[in-house]
């Protein structure tokens, strides 16, 4: 039987690694007893995967993780399980059952949500708003990847599906995708090229709101729903 499981990730807990917090979930399934399914071989592990790594000092209201168990009395007994083993920093949103057929996290990534806000003491982003929509109207976003191999010329408009001002911050919708996964802090960098703003990266928190998954069939429009309802 395989769970998703939706959780946040915020204060000190944001400081965490992909790879420690991966073995913060495997400690914590244990601890709260869950009926986990185990790989087979000389070096048994759970069975568990997570859906797009965050990065180090990104809070999230939107971060998910599949989980194989051999059996589980209902979702919410799960949740609550989980929580009382959680730390401060840490807390299980949501538990869905799937069907045994659906893709796993990492695998159905297409989108993710974002909100950017200066850190306590800052001017609001939202005095930004007009230069914000003007940078967003652009035919083109023009941006230089550099990777260990090659030097790689993309379109960041492609990448952006929503962005705009709202409540003092700026809130995005990219793409997420292995094959596109538009940083959020690349979008806020090149907005302020294009401004003149003298914000370095440093003075904003990232909030992942969300993570999408893509329902639309092929030559379809795009039909984005959170990764907590994919069936």
């Amino acid at each position: 039987m395989k769970v998703r499981i939706k959780f946040a990730k915020y204060g000190a807990m944001k400081f965490i690694g992909h790879l420690d917090m991966m073995r913060f979930f495997q400690k914590a399934v244990r601890r709260a007893e869950i009926d986990v399914k185990y790989s087979e071989g000389f070096s048994p592990h759970q069975i568990m995967s997570f859906a797009a790594p965050l990065g180090v000092g990104i809070e999230s209201r939107g971060e998910y993780m599949d989980l194989e168990v051999l059996s589980m009395s209902a979702p919410e007994d799960m949740k609550d399980a989980l929580n009382r083993v959680m730390v401060e920093g840490v807390e299980v949103l949501a538990v869905n059952v799937l069907p045994d057929q659906t893709k796993n996290a990492m695998a159905s990534v297409a989108a993710a949500s974002y909100r950017l806000q200066r850190k306590e003491g800052g001017v609001p982003i939202e005095d930004l708003s007009e230069k914000l929509g003007q940078f967003y109207a652009q035919d083109h976003i023009p941006y230089t990847k550099e990777t260990k191999k090659s030097v790689i010329e993309l379109d960041l408009k492609q990448g952006i599906y929503e962005l705009g001002a709202k409540d003092g911050a700026i809130h995005m919708l990219v793409d997420a995708s292995s094959g596109g996964n538009i940083k959020p802090t690349v979008v806020f960098e090149k907005f302020c090229a294009f401004a003149g703003c003298e914000i370095p990266v440093s003075d904003i928190q990232v909030t992942r709101l969300e993570t999408y998954t893509n329902l639309a069939k092929e030559g379809e429009a795009r039909q984005l729903v959170p990764l907590l309802l994919q069936n």
